[in-house]
């Protein structure tokens, strides 16, 4: 798909993280009502020491100068599997299949460099999305499962610390040992859910950030007689609301009351440290329990995600 007349691409670099961050802000505002994108966020992703900016991303300008779109492409998985982001204001259709040309091609390139004798791309777009989803659909991509953000109000006088349930231990993790515990039960309690997708210690650290992150944010449960069983990881780096990005009780412990104790956890930590407002992410067809166990605990839908998948061979 050609480009407008004047209008330009070109790779994304660290002093663009202002200008990026005003985009995604802009898109958000559309599809979800608030903006809620920080500055810092954009400058780490760009800044990520796995990003190769030169050949991974791309900046979408009008005529005018004006920034109307921003892709990116992640090898996380060192196999077929290929992330993409792209954010495009609306009204820009054509000029957003060009940068899905690029990426599609460029996440061609990692998985071939992997091995891999196909691509599987991977999207997440709002179910309200900025960008033609029947144009998306027109190059092969296909909706294959939607997520829910959830959010819910915390005040340290609704949401003290609750009382741990009999036999059960909670510690931050504070050293080396504590963080390959976190990555165990990280990989033993989401192994079997939809997108899950399996890493060594030390890919683990480098795609989420370890380096960076604060490990006293994260807590291991364990329980007499069968030792580190639940994992709580969460995340205080966004304006708009405390995250926790992984609650996960192993299946031999599970309907013990470990998933709701570590959820009201949560409520009491962020409620403690001046938070008005926590959120996580949720798989609508996660079988285990979860999206009626946060229901229960007072959470409520903010927005949802689509995740898009598109195959690609590449022989």
């Amino acid at each position: 798909m050609a480009l407008p007349e004047g209008w330009t691409v070109r790779a994304a670099e660290l002093g663009d993280a202002e200008a990026v961050c005003g985009l995604l802000n802009q898109v958000d505002e559309i599809e979800v009502g608030r903006a809620f994108t920080d500055l810092a966020e954009v400058e780490e992703d760009l800044g990520h020491p796995s990003m190769d900016l030169a050949r991974d991303s791309w900046l979408l300008h009008d005529a005018g100068g004006r920034l109307i779109g921003y892709g990116v492409v992640r090898d996380r998985s060192a196999g077929e599997r290929i992330d993409l982001d792209q954010y495009v204001l609306p009204g820009h259709t054509d000029a957003g299949l060009h940068l899905f040309e690029l990426m599609e091609a460029r996440g061609a390139e990692h998985a071939r460099a992997n091995g891999a004798d196909r691509a599987v791309l991977h999207l997440m777009l709002s179910a309200r999305p900025t960008f033609d989803t029947v144009a998306l659909a027109g190059r092969g991509w296909r909706q294959v499962r939607r997520h829910h953000a959830l959010t819910r109000d915390v005040d340290p006088k609704a949401d003290p610390f609750p009382d741990a349930p009999a036999g059960v231990r909670v510690r931050a993790c504070s050293t080396e040992d504590d963080r390959r515990t976190v990555h165990r039960l990280i990989h033993e309690t989401f192994a079997g859910h939809y997108d899950f997708r399996p890493r060594s210690y030390e890919k683990w650290c480098a795609d989420t950030g370890a380096d960076s992150a604060d490990w006293s944010l994260v807590w291991i449960a364990g329980l007499d007689g069968l030792g580190d069983v639940a994992v709580l990881r969460t995340r205080d780096d966004r304006s708009d609301a405390a995250w926790a990005s992984h609650i996960g009780v192993s299946e031999a412990v599970r309907g013990r009351g470990l998933g709701g104790f570590l959820l009201r956890y949560f409520f009491a930590v962020y409620a403690e440290r001046g938070r008005t407002r926590v959120g996580l992410g949720v798989d609508t067809e996660n079988a285990t329990g979860a999206p009626a166990l946060y229901r229960d605990h007072g959470m409520v839908l903010d927005f949802a995600v689509d995740s898009w998948e598109l195959i690609v061979p590449v022989g």
